[in-house]
């Protein structure tokens, strides 16, 4: 493991906590393509820029921020993650490792994943929300690829309840309470940056897959081996390539975000609380 990594991590951790004072958040979110708009409703936020964070990523993708909000939702201590670094975007794996193991260093026990995707089924439809049981990793990358980093898990991290069973079943109860429609299913992620083609959709459903997306699952994999509880929702934005006749591109994902956003936003805000 390089030594820098370890300190970038320490020093982000202190930069953090140095910078939140009382507030002793266990949740962090990371917020997705188009949903940046709960950190809005965060109270007494205090702000801070990735580029003041030692190792963290350099965003380059119009709706990722590239800051953390913290502060109380619904009551609650958070950190709201705007923006992650997608590996459509570089080979390093480590600045993505940098952010969610400091979450891990600052008190983290809890991460919740969010994105938008493309949906595979009929019944699972544009501006509608689905919790991630399961995902398929089709990326062709694994983040974990080289030297082990001792220091923050195993070898060899065994992913059998990657997005926690416990958590989804509480984040189903949430929606249900609430008057949320949210489905559930499987999220195969592809690397992009390019969408899908009709027959990868085609192949993505015979797999078994119920939503595709470019992130997430390094996001996930990363967690699961510094020891995370991981639970995760997709906010669907178009049906995947073939499937529709609509022309996919990300400013089209953006505008359809806006269409689940307010319902993801409220079911966030009620899971931090329950």
């Amino acid at each position: 493991m390089s030594s820098t990594h370890s300190q970038n991590v320490e020093r982000a951790r202190e930069i953090i906590r140095g910078k939140i004072g009382g507030l002793q958040p266990k949740i962090a979110v990371i917020l997705g393509s188009g949903l940046g708009g709960l950190a809005d409703k965060i109270k007494s936020a205090i702000t801070i820029s990735y580029q003041e964070l030692p190792g963290f990523p350099v965003l380059t993708i119009a709706g990722h921020a590239g800051e953390i909000v913290a502060g109380k939702l619904n009551g609650v201590d958070i950190l709201a993650f705007k923006g992650r670094q997608h590996f459509y975007e570089t080979n390093d794996s480590y600045p993505l490792k940098t952010m969610v193991r400091t979450m891990k260093a600052a008190g983290i026990e809890t991460l919740f994943l969010s994105n938008a995707a493309g949906s595979l089924q009929a019944h699972i439809k544009v501006g509608e929300l689905m919790v991630i049981t399961d995902h398929i990793n089709y990326m062709g990358f694994n983040p974990l690829v080289g030297p082990n980093d001792h220091d923050f898990g195993p070898r060899f991290p065994p992913l059998g309840d990657a997005w926690d069973p416990a958590l989804n079943q509480k984040l189903k109860a949430v929606a249900k309470k609430n008057g949320i429609s949210l489905h559930e299913g499987i999220y195969v992620a592809f690397r992009g940056p390019s969408f899908e083609t009709p027959a990868e959709i085609r192949m993505a459903q015979k797999m078994g897959g119920d939503a595709v997306g470019m992130s997430s699952v390094p996001d996930c994999i990363i967690a699961r081996h510094c020891g995370l509880k991981v639970v995760g929702c997709s906010c669907i934005t178009n049906m995947g390539a073939g499937l529709s006749a609509e022309r996919l591109s990300h400013e089209h994902t953006l505008e359809n975000a806006k269409r689940g956003a307010v319902s993801f936003e409220k079911l966030v805000f009620e899971f931090v609380a329950s």
